[in-house]
């Protein structure tokens, strides 16, 4: 029968209970779109959460697009990353044009018009309107090694026969700043992966060796962190980095540069990985694994990781751009890689003094990518966050 009963609470609210026969299998017929999400693994529901994020999903978009230019810059790049012209010395930016004179000439750049200023002890240059340099695609441009193994001068933009084409200009050598951040982002971007991946196998091999034994093993291992974290981090990269011998050539200066952001990055996962393992390693799951005569390892590994997995992930992706922005601060101030290695940081040198980024604006480029990766990276850590933590 029908029952419907006031709340009693004065507004007139009225709720209705359904007449029909309580059917418990009724339970039992799932939707198709629930029995799916029934079926799923703990990784497709995952993907499924985090295509909701769209700020992530975007975030990831642009990481991928930027990680692209890391095997494939030679093909990418106008240039090389230290091809010089002399006759081009910090050259303003090229604007891509479609029309000429009223006429529909595709992308193009006007040539330069460059004069001595002998008041300001500089050349400046301007547009020449009677040089169009049409901007060539798919084409073969100047030179190059692939990885430093394979000739090849193929080019996914090259500039015109006779022409230039210096999109973010040129800095005091002549240099495409363009085709240097391309170059960079190979060093930039994979000194992060690398680092973490270092940062991330020590802590959580350090913080769950603490977390599972604890006592005279946890205490060991905390004193060290402490140690490590009441260094001040700046000044102690400087000192490590500044230790690395200048006769090295640049892929060991880069290696050395790597091993020491990882190896100074893992306290922080090492303490979180311990707090969470001493609570879990005292449930049930964790008493009945060890009963059954698994060892500490594949606990650790099997049962109690993915139970914070959602950590994990935000940590690493926060780390990432820290070991970014550490090595750009390196290099800037000239104790990480220099040239003829390119990283966004070398490139970030040339704009040490504040005259010179007065007159040259351009030379301020390589912060744009920074920017722009770090927040990326942020997003992506909330939305691989989310969509890892169980509880939402």
């Amino acid at each position: 029968m029908n029952i419907e009963q006031g709340r009693g609470d004065g507004d007139g609210g009225r709720h209705y209970v359904n007449p029909e026969p309580f059917n418990p299998k009724a339970l039992e017929t799932l939707t198709p779109e629930q029995e799916q999400y029934f079926q799923a693994s703990q990784w497709q529901i995952m993907w499924w959460k985090f295509r909701r994020h769209r700020v992530a999903v975007w975030s990831a978009w642009i990481l991928l697009i930027f990680y692209l230019l890391v095997p494939f810059a030679e093909v990418v790049a106008p240039y090389g990353p230290n091809q010089r012209s002399a006759q081009h010395l910090y050259a303003p930016p090229q604007v891509v044009r479609l029309f000429h004179e009223g006429s529909f000439v595709g992308p193009f750049v006007y040539g330069y018009t460059s004069t001595l200023n002998l008041e300001k002890f500089r050349r400046e240059f301007s547009e020449d309107r009677t040089k169009v340099y049409p901007i060539r695609f798919f084409c073969f441009g100047p030179s190059y090694k692939f990885w430093g193994l394979v000739d090849g001068s193929f080019h996914l933009v090259c500039p015109a026969e006779a022409g230039t084409l210096f999109l973010l200009g040129t800095d005091r050598l002549g240099r495409d700043v363009l085709s240097g951040l391309i170059y960079g982002a190979r060093i930039s971007l994979t000194v992060g992966l690398v680092g973490v991946a270092i940062s991330m196998v020590l802590g959580i091999v350090l913080g769950g060796i603490a977390g599972y034994f604890g006592g005279l093993v946890d205490a060991l291992i905390q004193r060290v962190i402490e140690i490590l974290k009441s260094l001040p981090e700046l000044p102690l990269w400087m000192a490590l980095s500044a230790a690395l011998p200048v006769t090295w050539n640049p892929v060991w200066i880069y290696l050395g540069i790597t091993v020491i952001l990882g190896l100074l990055d893992w306290p922080g996962l090492a303490r979180a990985v311990r707090s969470k393992l001493l609570s879990l390693r005292e449930e049930e799951y964790a008493r009945a694994a060890a009963m059954m005569g698994a060892k500490p390892g594949r606990i650790i590994s099997k049962h109690l990781l993915p139970g914070f997995m959602s950590h994990i992930i935000a940590s690493a992706s926060l780390s990432i751009p820290s070991m970014i922005l550490g090595e750009t601060a390196l290099s800037f101030l000239n104790l990480g890689l220099r040239r003829p290695a390119v990283s966004w940081g070398v490139m970030m040198n040339e704009a040490q003094d504040i005259t010179i980024v007065t007159i040259y604006p351009w030379l301020m480029a390589p912060v744009i990518p920074v920017i722009i990766v770090v927040l990326a990276f942020n997003f992506l850590g909330d939305g691989l966050r989310d969509a890892a933590d169980p509880y939402k």
